[in-house]
């Protein structure tokens, strides 16, 4: 293993590193990146080193107990298995990422694949009009939903999360259909805007976040565990590393 390393350019070594830091702190690896001061689309550099050196990458992570895994429908590497890390999803968290989903749909089927970016004021609408948010969320709130987003690549912003105004654009990637999937998008708002009764996990690759529907594929939990719904301040894992 060391000894590809060695085999390698200074530069191509480096670029390795770097990818696989990012595979472990954001789960996976899109094709496509967003500017985010454009948000115009653009090759992304460690996707190519990914493809580059497949094999190499693959190897390191199994030592990790971790697994690489291309998904070329979506365009993307990601990562799953037991040494996945976890991270914690608020009630609110995944009720904005459905927000998200819904609009992603609406822009894709309105206005075509150069479209898909939102903003604040949109979403607040969206959670009202859906139930999903009933009150004036705090700015931590808004913080660690949007920082959890991004880092799990599902969307990027033109700047810090703390410079957001209400109009400032928000650039929604596919990815928030492999973390919410599964389920009609009409099923998952009734089931969030009323009561999650249970949310269960399973084992299969990366998982599967169930509340009857909400699916995090790709970035999930490796352990089943049920818990009941008692407040917003209930925590759902995200697998993360």
């Amino acid at each position: 293993m060391f000894e590809y390393m060695e085999n390698v350019s200074p530069n191509e070594a480096e670029n390795i590193r770097k990818t696989i830091q990012d595979l472990l702190r954001q789960t996976c690896i899109l094709q496509m990146k967003c500017d985010p001061v454009t948000l115009i689309q653009r090759d992304n550099p460690r996707y190519q080193v990914c493809l580059r050196n497949r094999e190499f990458i693959s190897d390191y992570l199994a030592v990790l107990d971790c697994e690489l895994v291309h998904d070329q429908q979506e365009h993307l590497f990601r990562i799953t298995g037991d040494g996945v890390m976890l991270e914690k999803m608020t009630l609110l968290t995944a009720r904005i990422v459905i927000i998200m989903k819904m609009i992603y749909r609406d822009k894709i089927m309105g206005e075509g694949l150069n479209a898909t970016t939102t903003n604040l004021a949109e979403i607040r609408e969206y959670g009202r009009n859906t139930n999903l948010i009933t009150r004036k969320l705090t700015n931590q709130e808004w913080s660690d939903a949007l920082l959890l987003m991004k880092t799990h690549q599902m969307i990027e912003l033109p700047g810090a999360i703390a410079n957001l105004e209400d109009n400032t654009p928000i650039y929604i990637y596919g990815t928030v259909n492999i973390f919410c999937s599964a389920m009609d998008i009409n099923e998952l708002v009734h089931m969030y805007s009323d009561e999650v009764e249970m949310i269960k996990y399973d084992n299969e690759s990366a998982a599967t976040l169930e509340a009857a529907g909400l699916n995090t594929e790709g970035s999930s939990v490796n352990h089943t565990h049920e818990f009941a719904k008692d407040s917003e301040m209930e925590e759902l894992p995200i697998e993360s590393v």
